[in-house]
């Protein structure tokens, strides 16, 4: 045990110079003790000058054996690489392993290049829904060039899904195999090329195949991104770095819609694709010259690289990746089916707002399409924010500060969900005013739950099969997405109102707050396949 006048030496401990704490009042007996902090490649370094004072009541124990006690001291920030070594004289040398612990760094000191990664994904998830908007947008335009009906319209808005959800599980089981740079590059090709093929477009032939090429191009980017976030975050900064990109998608719309019916009005909607054609170009070059994976990234610090590490990030194992979990063995685990359920009822209603809100202010509440998108962008931009402050600083907020991680996710989740049902106010709504209101406060709630959900598949996964089971989640969210436009068509074209189309979203809101509490439950990691 640690006798009196035992002292406590710190090396490579970010202070200079390096300290050392004596512990005077230790009642114990037993051989006499060091400690030293070093990387774990250099020997012992001999007692420094430097003194600090700590009281024994903020040592804790967490290792003991009949010839030596383990302490951790909650003092001071450490400078990676670095180990505690608890040495004991006479001690045998190969003893000294059996009790070295290595030292916990601070986020504070560590160096951002993670954070660009995050910042370069939400780039590319934001240049995705220019492209998913600027349809719904262009609705009058298409409807005066090519004649199109509000029953093929919604058809039309659900094309590009249709390919999305096919090639969701597919493009999971290829990020796995082959990697979120290789997947990623020929995906922004393709879906570039969708972009430009929509604004030279001849018929509405030309405009269902520009849609379905669309699907296929962005159909690898959620699975790819959290796959991603998985290799070059830390759990607890994991729902901030999603929401980094899952806020995008609201944002898009906040910005885009207003932006790309500007350009509608005053160069016609071509121009509108053509736009976002170029956009989706220039993300092409960013990706391809920018994104590497921790192992390969030139510019990650061996300090970050060991930061991400420690915080429990997926490892890469290249070995594994060529095969991954099975995708039957992952779709018989039952918190994958209430992942999947609950994120397929938040994706209905988030299509439904996506694709018809500016129709629906415009029928119901006799909006003009100026004053539609400008409408349009409000609840949109309350949801990006809550995505952001909610869904991801709050979240990883209140982990870091030692509050349950479980417990904090599941209040988000559901809540954030349930918050939804509120879209029954808008149902309701007598003004265009009252409208937005309730519009923001259900895509708030959903948008605050959605980076918990996109963080769950690196946290739950096994090893290299976050892109299988990142596409899992898709394919059942994207069917939602093709059901929410035609559904929603359906319905106003028959009842001449959105109340039901409301109404049905808010059912399905409750179908999936079931699947999140009973299905999905305290979401602990999936085994490894046997």
């Amino acid at each position: 045990m640690l006798s009196n006048g035992s002292t406590l030496f710190l090396k490579n401990a970010g202070v200079s110079p390096p300290p050392t704490i004596p512990i005077p009042e230790l009642s114990a007996t037993g051989p006499t003790r060091w400690v030293g902090i070093l990387p774990s490649h250099q020997s012992p370094p001999p007692p420094f000058p430097s003194r600090l004072t700590l009281k024994p009541s903020k040592l804790q124990t967490i290792f003991s054996s009949p010839n030596l006690q383990t302490i951790v001291v909650p003092l001071l920030p450490l400078s990676p690489p670095s180990f505690l070594h608890y040495i004991s004289r006479g001690m045998p040398a190969d003893q000294n392993d059996s009790v070295k612990q290595r030292a916990n760094l601070q986020a504070s000191s560590v160096p951002k290049r993670r954070w660009g990664i995050a910042m370069l994904l939400g780039f590319g998830v934001l240049v995705n829904y220019f492209d998913r908007v600027n349809l719904s947008v262009s609705r009058d335009a298409l409807h005066a060039t090519f004649g199109i009906s509000t029953v093929m319209f919604g058809y039309l808005l659900s094309a590009y899904n249709w390919t999305y959800a096919v090639l969701q599980l597919p493009s999971g089981l290829l990020l796995d195999r082959f990697g979120v740079r290789r997947v990623g590059i020929v995906s922004t090709i393709v879906w570039s090329v969708a972009s430009f093929g929509a604004a030279l477009s001849t018929g509405i032939g030309g405009m269902f195949a520009s849609r379905f090429l669309l699907g296929v191009g962005e159909a690898p980017t959620f699975p790819g991104n959290a796959k991603a976030i998985g290799y070059w975050f830390p759990e607890k900064e994991r729902s901030l770095a999603t929401a980094m990109f899952d806020s995008m998608a609201k944002l898009a719309s906040a910005i885009g819609v207003p932006l790309l019916g500007l350009t509608l009005l005053y160069f016609g909607w071509r121009w509108n694709f053509a736009a976002t054609g170029v956009i989706s170009a220039v993300y092409s070059v960013l990706f391809y010259f920018f994104y590497r994976n921790p192992s390969e990234d030139k510019l990650l610090t061996d300090t970050e690289r060991e930061f991400i590490k420690q915080g429990g990030a997926q490892p890469e194992d290249r070995a594994r990746a060529a095969k991954g979990a099975p995708l039957g063995y992952l779709l018989r685990q039952r918190r994958v089916c209430g992942l999947a359920l609950g994120f397929a009822s938040y994706n209905y209603s988030f299509y439904l707002f996506l694709t018809w809100l500016p129709e629906y202010l415009s029928e119901t509440h006799h909006v003009d399409l100026l004053h539609a998108v400008l409408y349009t962008s409000v609840p949109w931009l309350f949801a990006a924010i809550s995505d952001l402050l909610i869904g991801g600083w709050l979240v990883d907020s209140l982990i870091q500060r030692g509050w349950n991680a479980v417990r904090v996710r599941q209040v988000v989740l559901i809540g954030g969900t349930a918050l939804g049902l509120v879209i029954l106010g808008a149902a309701r709504a007598r003004t265009p005013f009252e409208a937005v209101f309730w519009i923001s406060i259900a895509l708030g709630g959903l948008s605050a739950a959605s980076p918990v959900g996109w963080s769950i598949p690196s946290l739950i996964s096994p090893r290299e099969s976050v892109g299988t089971l990142g596409g899992i989640m898709n394919f059942c969210t994207q069917l939602s997405a093709i059901a929410a436009p035609i559904v929603t068509g359906y319905i106003v074209s028959g009842t001449h109102s959105f109340f039901w189309a409301f109404a049905a979203a808010a059912a399905f809101l409750v179908v999936g707050i079931a699947g999140y509490a009973f299905l999905l439950g305290n979401m602990a990691p999936i085994p490894e396949p046997t």
